[in-house]
């Protein structure tokens, strides 16, 4: 039986404007695209429709499964509460992350991530979730485990981006130890002599293992034409290994030297929409509104705020970015990085992934959201 719905009197974001008109829906696709007015479907009241958002970071899903040090939420109510807070922010694909690899600052056990995995599959079957989800592996690769983690995932399809992090003080996020003394010592309050063996047990597991394991996890992701994203690169150094790597998405370099690099040999450029929205980096590292306005910027992502992600393109339109743009780095540029060419998008064909999107100003108001031609918000 044939679905179809008509979306009318609507400021359609394309790829190259802004259509005054009407969408309609068949089937789960964008069936058409037309100027004016329809006598007929639901009246849009001249709101924005723009693609359902694409979000390929967020932690966001640790924060509903441990809310708190210690504690352990039911899975499947985790995942059903991220799933309600990213579809209400108009996100209607969204890889979770999942950290590979602990160490004694944390992370989780082994098996803790391949159990949450199975839960969202087994969500996702039961129809309980309304965005679609996939997964992003976060590997440490200075940690002496991570290759045992990256394992337990070996066969699972859902897993389409995977991440090669290296937090150790003196590398990549943390280049200065000003910024690692904030973050780590004073939050753990370690003392000085505390402090100084803490860090030379991460540099050693760093020097040990990040190398090889780098190399063992981007050779199996090729073998499985699974993207890669390099993480927070600093330096021309490590913009030209994440090339040897075969990388796609450069996720939250450090420096401008960095991003300006990454961005000319073909990678798309991933920065947090909080950053946009607050201004400023919470790390104390590199502004994303600079990258925009350096034109370096490809890709948002919301990171530990969903709707940041809904949010940052506006207030870049509001500073002088193209809407059409704007929209773009958080729907149709990370659906094509990683190779999700059926949506990102309002175009012929593509999946009726939308968003009804209000703004008279200030914070847009998320009004309806579709996926695949259904209401689900």
């Amino acid at each position: 039986m044939t679905r179809e719905t008509v979306l009318s009197n609507a400021r359609i974001v394309l790829e190259d404007r802004i259509l005054d008109g009407t969408l309609v829906l068949r089937d789960g696709l964008i069936a058409d695209i037309s100027e004016g007015s329809s006598a007929t479907g639901e009246d849009m009241e001249g709101d924005f429709l723009i693609p359902g958002l694409v979000e390929l970071h967020t932690d966001h899903l640790e924060a509903h499964y441990s809310p708190r040090p210690g504690v352990r939420w039911g899975l499947t109510a985790a995942i059903q509460a991220h799933d309600a807070q990213v579809v209400t922010s108009g996100i209607t694909t969204v890889f979770d992350c999942l950290r590979m690899g602990s160490d004694e600052d944390g992370g989780f056990e082994k098996g803790e991530m391949r159990a949450m995995a199975s839960a969202i599959a087994e969500a996702q079957a039961e129809d309980r979730l309304r965005a679609e989800h996939l997964i992003h592996l976060r590997c440490e690769v200075s940690t002496d485990n991570v290759l045992e983690h990256y394992e337990e995932f070996e066969n699972d399809p859902m897993v389409r981006l995977v991440s090669l992090m290296d937090h150790a003080p003196g590398q990549r996020q943390f280049q200065t130890l000003e910024q690692y003394i904030l973050y780590y010592k004073k939050k753990r309050g370690l003392t000085d002599d505390e402090f100084d063996a803490f860090c030379k047990r991460q540099q050693d597991l760093s020097a040990r293992y990040a190398k090889p394991h780098r190399d063992a996890i981007a050779a199996s992701c090729a073998a499985r034409n699974i993207s890669v994203a390099s993480h927070d690169d600093a330096t021309l150094e490590h913009v030209e290994e994440a090339i040897g790597y075969g990388i796609r998405l450069a996720e939250f370099p450090t420096s401008f030297e960095a991003a300006k690099a990454s961005h000319g040999a073909g990678m798309s450029v991933l920065m947090g929409a909080p950053n946009i929205v607050r201004g400023k980096s919470h790390s104390g590292n590199i502004a994303a509104r600079d990258l925009a306005n350096m034109g370096v910027l490809d890709v948002l992502s919301s990171d530990y705020v969903p709707f940041s992600l809904m949010h940052a393109p506006f207030i870049l339109a509001d500073e002088g970015m193209d809407l059409t743009k704007a929209i773009a780095m958080v729907s149709t540029t990370p659906a094509r990085t990683v190779g999700l060419d059926d949506r990102g998008a309002i175009a012929k064909g593509l999946r009726a992934d939308l968003v009804r999107v209000r703004r008279p100003s200030g914070v847009p108001v998320v009004r309806s959201v579709w996926r695949q031609g259904k209401r689900v918000a």
